[in-house]
């Protein structure tokens, strides 16, 4: 079930961008059923026992889903995003979500952690959780 802010997020875009998000949601909620999900510094996250894993925010032109460990996946089609261990996808187009990736994704994020929830109270310094 999509949390009620995610919804409201998604509704907030224009049509073909909540066409993208509606369907990141779905998608992410069915293949990670066990993670919380919440509006995170203003944009769909998921999370596990607190740890961010896969999230997605609109940008100039294009819908970004984030996965906070993605560049551990070793994946060809995310690309690093940000200084950690980050990685992600820009999707246009509703037709651009590959499900088969997107599930294959969702599962690396469960299987691959690194922990962000204590980022802060280790001054920046990363360690890996699985």
């Amino acid at each position: 079930m999509i949390h009620p802010d995610t919804a409201a997020y998604n509704k907030g875009q224009g049509p073909a961008d909540r066409k993208i998000c509606d369907l990141l949601a779905k998608e992410i909620d069915r293949h990670l059923p066990e993670a919380e999900n919440k509006i995170w510094h203003a944009h769909p996250v998921w999370f596990l026992e607190g740890n961010p894993i896969v999230g997605y925010s609109k940008l100039k032109g294009a819908v970004r889903l984030l996965f906070w460990s993605g560049e551990s996946f070793e994946e060809e089609g995310l690309a690093k995003e940000g200084g950690f261990k980050s990685a992600g996808v820009r999707y246009g187009h509703v037709d651009e979500i590959n499900s088969a990736d997107l599930k294959r994704w969702v599962g690396k994020a469960r299987d691959i952690q690194w922990d962000y929830k204590n980022i802060v109270k280790r001054k920046g310094k990363l360690e890996r959780l699985k």
